[in-house]
């Protein structure tokens, strides 16, 4: 079993980009994804919909991002046994998008 990583200088973050094709499968994968994010030590920074695409394409209506301690802690969590027993629902109840960034030291 992975274990969290130590904290780093740079958080990690991750940011979904998301469709939703069944609401209550949706609801249901939302209400459990915290549980898994805890022993990573990582929060949910912000949840949103779309309200327009001022440039390019985009076409998902819904983004989360998901502050982690460092870029391991994010593959970690996705590649844990909690989170990925919750996958098949997730794929049932959207279409996701999950991107991992490793944030850069600012000044």
């Amino acid at each position: 079993m992975t274990t969290p990583s130590p904290p780093a200088a740079n958080p990690g973050y991750l940011i979904g980009h998301i469709t939703v094709k069944q609401p209550t499968q949706w609801a249901a994968y939302c209400a459990r994804v915290p549980d898994t994010l805890a022993p990573w030590g990582a929060s949910i920074v912000f949840r949103g919909q779309k309200t327009a695409v001022l440039n390019g394409h985009h076409p998902q209506t819904l983004t989360v991002v998901i502050r982690f301690p460092n870029a391991a802690s994010v593959a970690g969590w996705h590649d844990s046994p909690a989170y990925q027993a919750l996958i098949p629902l997730r794929d049932a109840a959207a279409d996701v998008v999950l991107l991992s960034y490793d944030s850069l030291p600012t000044a």
